[in-house]
């Protein structure tokens, strides 16, 4: 048991960083060459299709609407977010994501999506059961032990 531990805590750290390096070298070499992986999960925060609410996006990134102006700043300035003021209330300072911005979210989304099916095209239904339980609960303890609840 231990030594299947081991393996399962080598591998989600092995995972986590080739996500990263993956994912950073995809964009440095590719046509969206001009973000970063922290402006590509900027831009999976505001979401295709409604605008929303700096606080919004502040809130589910986890960070400060002064960190998330910083970087929206940024994004406006390469053209893949635009600001809108609210109707209802002018104070309110929306977001929403260009043509551009839209088709890096879609790309974005596809390498996520092949890399799930990828990982669980060989499982039957119970392994992959077994496999969002697991998941789940990491996530659950992440959440908790951190504060990261919503």
């Amino acid at each position: 048991m231990t030594e299947t531990i081991n393996i399962i805590s080598e591998l989600l750290v092995e995972i986590y960083n080739n996500i990263l390096i993956i994912e950073e070298n995809a964009f440095k070499e590719g046509r969206f060459n001009d973000v970063s992986i922290t402006e590509v999960h900027t831009i999976e925060a505001i979401g295709m299709y409604e605008p929303k609410s700096m606080s919004e996006v502040a809130k589910e990134l986890k960070i400060t609407v002064g960190t998330l102006t910083v970087a929206i700043n940024n994004l406006v300035k390469k053209e893949y977010v635009e600001r809108y003021r609210s109707e209802n209330d002018r104070r309110v300072v929306k977001v929403g994501l260009t043509k551009k911005g839209r088709l890096l979210y879609r790309v974005h989304s596809q390498f996520h999506s092949i890399m799930v099916n990828n990982c669980v095209e060989d499982l039957n239904e119970e392994e992959h059961k077994a496999l969002a339980k697991a998941l789940g609960k990491l996530s659950i303890f992440l959440k908790e032990k951190y504060n990261l609840i919503d």
